[in-house]
C-alpha cells in the first residue's frame, strides 16, 4: 500500500481565490498490482458476484479486435465481459450509492465498439454487500473468448486518497484569460503548469475528468448534464506532484525531483497501475445522472 499525500500538491484556492467555487474533491485510487479478494475494493480484481446471476456477455455483432487476424468482426457469438472496478462504500463513501447499495462494480467488453465511441463497452452495477454475501458467490467469471489486451486489467489493490482538484480543460475560457498572469507566476515558482497542478490524469472517483481532448460531457435523457463518476486511465503518476510517498510527494513545490515527465526507472514502478495501454495511453470516463432514480450512465473514451 503506497504512502499517500496528506494534502493537495498545491494550495490553489489560497493562491487564486477565484477558483475556490470550482473546487471538487476527488478520490485517487492508486492501483498497485496485487491479489485482492471479492470483499476488497480493487481494479481488475474479482467481484462479489451472485452465483445465480448470469455473467454479463457482450452480444454486439460489430465489435472487433484491432490486432486480430483476419481483422473482421469477432461476432456473432457473445463475448464475456471482464471485471474492471469494484469499490465498497467503506473505502469510497463519496460515490453516489443508490439507497440500499454499498458496492459499485464495473465490467466491460474489451473489444472495440464503433457505435459506442470506438472503444470498450462498460456496464455499471450497484449492489448490497451483505445481501450478496449471504448467498453463493461466483468463484470465477468466464474468460472472454476474444479480448483486446490493451483493455484487459491485471488485478490491483487500491489506496483511496482524498485530494482537491480544479478544472483543467473545463476551466471557463474567460476565467482562464483573466488568470493567465497568475498561472505564469505559479509555473515560474514551481516548475509546473497550472494544468499539471489542477487536475490529475489517473484512475480516480469524482473530481474532474483529466481530458486530453476537448471536454465531451454526456447528457442524460432527462436533459441534465451527467456527473463524472470515475476515470480509469492508462497513466498513473510515477513521479511529480500527484505521486504518493511516505513523506512529501516528489514534485511538490520545494521538493526535489519535481519534473514528473522524467519517469524514474526503478523496480517499484513495475507494480504501479493496471497494466492497460488503453490505445494511445487513453482513458475511459464514466458518468452518471444523479437526478434519475435508475442512475443512467454513459462513458467517454479520450486519448
Amino acid at each position: 500500500m503506497p504512502g499517500t499525500p496528506s494534502s493537495p500538491p498545491f494550495d490553489m484556492a489560497s493562491r487564486i481565490p477565484e477558483l475556490a467555487p470550482l473546487a471538487r474533491e476527488s478520490v485517487l485510487l492508486y492501483p498497485r498490482a496485487g491479489a485482492p479478494g471479492v470483499r476488497d475494493s480493487s481494479l481488475g480484481g474479482p467481484l462479489l458476484w451472485p452465483a445465480g446471476e448470469p455473467w454479463p456477455m457482450c452480444a454486439e455483432s460489430g465489435h472487433w479486435k484491432p490486432l486480430r487476424t483476419p481483422t473482421e468482426a469477432v461476432g456473432p457469438e457473445p463475448v464475456a465481459m471482464v471485471p474492471v472496478v469494484q469499490l465498497y462504500a467503506r473505502d469510497v463513501p463519496e460515490l453516489p450509492f443508490p439507497a440500499g447499495t454499498d458496492v459499485l462494480q464495473i465490467v466491460w467488453c474489451t473489444l472495440v465498439h464503433d457505435g459506442h465511441g470506438a472503444t470498450v463497452l462498460p456496464k455499471v452495477y450497484w449492489r448490497h454487500e451483505e445481501t450478496v454475501a449471504r448467498g453463493a458467490v461466483l468463484p470465477r467469471p468466464p474468460e472472454p473468448r476474444e479480448a483486446d489486451e490493451e483493455f484487459l486489467p491485471r488485478p490491483c489493490t487500491v489506496s483511496p486518497t482524498r485530494v482537491v482538484e480544479y478544472p483543467n480543460a473545463d476551466l471557463p475560457p474567460d476565467l482562464g484569460q483573466r488568470l493567465g498572469g497568475r498561472f505564469e507566476e505559479i509555473e515560474a515558482e514551481t516548475g509546473l503548469s497550472y494544468h499539471e497542478l489542477a487536475t490529475t490524469v489517473q484512475s480516480k472517483a469524482g473530481g474532474y475528468p483529466g481530458w486530453v481532448q476537448e471536454p465531451r460531457w454526456p447528457r442524460c435523457g432527462c436533459g441534465r448534464r451527467m456527473e463524472h463518476l470515475l476515470s480509469v486511465t492508462a497513466t498513473e503518476p510515477v513521479d511529480g506532484p500527484w505521486f504518493p510517498s511516505d513523506g512529501q510527494p516528489p514534485g511538490t513545490p520545494g521538493a526535489p525531483g519535481r519534473d514528473r515527465r522524467a519517469a524514474p526507472d526503478r523496480p517499484s514502478a513495475d507494480g504501479i497501475g493496471h497494466g492497460m495501454d488503453m490505445g494511445d495511453l487513453g482513458g475511459v470516463y464514466l458518468f452518471v445522472c444523479l437526478h434519475c432514480p435508475d442512475r443512467p450512465y454513459a462513458h467517454r473514451y479520450d486519448c
